[in-house]
């Protein structure tokens, strides 16, 4: 009786492992079909998704790269946009990691009036979708005479409340003998923060980085809002220009699209090997 019932939890076991297998090989499946769609669409004119639309039809007599040869050799204003984009995320990313892991370290090591009252309108603002503060960010915004500059887009995010509340978890368990040390042998508050904290939390500026980048080079509603001169669009505002249908721009739009995924993989890839631990240590430090 006893040999049947381990085999029958056994056999559940692998029945449920296989069930499992399957979910997550599914969910794959879902998320990679529409980028697979978008490649394979990167092969054919333009005409083709007006007349047709995105699809899975695999015609090699349609398939070409003369989409590719437009992107690189044609006259456009895509890589003007794809470096616009790459300098927004570069400095939202680095100032928003900035800013906010000081401030994410300030909760989480020093006692001051009105701390908690603090932590949670940071909280608050977590809740708070940014259609609700769109129309406060940017009078406020038109007010200091920053409409149509990269400043209107970086400077209202660079405080942002889930990257704060996440360095705040992930710091909160730093013991205290770390940081008398550190003044012990005399140095600076600051000295503290760039020598003992800062290689402690690459796990959590790895995975902030990956997160924020992602934020950064999709962002669109805020840039349509704040930004007017074609020459000073990102990447997603620029490809939205495309979309035209008194015009032959769905080549160049289809291609652009693939392209614009490069970076963000490439983020991914670089730093992969700490975002998994620095989301797991600021889950568990939490």
């Amino acid at each position: 009786m006893n040999e049947r019932n381990t085999a029958n939890m056994q056999g559940r076991r692998k029945a449920a492992a296989a069930a499992l297998v399957l979910l997550f090989a599914s969910l794959a499946v879902l998320i990679i079909l529409p980028i697979w769609v978008l490649f394979v669409a990167s092969f054919k004119p333009g005409s083709d998704l007006l007349q047709y639309g995105l699809n899975l039809d695999i015609r090699f007599s349609r398939m070409s790269l003369d989409n590719y040869v437009l992107l690189f050799a044609g006259q456009h204003e895509y890589w003007k946009w794809f470096f616009n984009s790459i300098c927004l995320t570069v400095v939202t990313v680095v100032s928003t990691l900035l800013v906010s892991s000081f401030v994410g370290y300030g909760f989480a090591v020093y006692e001051f009036k009105g701390k908690k009252v603090l932590f949670v309108i940071v909280l608050l603002i977590l809740s708070i979708p940014l259609e609700v503060v769109m129309l406060p960010l940017y009078k406020q915004m038109s007010g200091w005479k920053m409409m149509d500059s990269y400043a209107a887009v970086i400077l209202p995010f660079v405080a942002h409340a889930s990257t704060i509340f996440f360095f705040r978890q992930y710091l909160v368990s730093i013991p205290g003998s770390l940081l008398e040390a550190g003044r012990i042998d005399g140095a600076t508050e600051y000295g503290i923060f760039y020598r003992l904290i800062v290689p402690l939390m690459k796990p959590a500026f790895s995975a902030m980085a990956i997160l924020n980048g992602m934020n950064a080079w999709n962002n669109y509603l805020w840039p349509l809002l704040v930004i007017r001169s074609s020459e000073k669009y990102p990447l997603t505002l620029g490809l939205n220009t495309l979309i035209n249908p008194y015009g032959d721009n769905y080549s160049l739009l289809i291609v652009g699209s693939v392209f614009s995924v490069i970076p963000i993989f490439l983020l991914f890839v670089a730093f992969q090997k700490y975002f998994i631990e620095g989301m797991m240590a600021g889950a568990v430090k939490g």
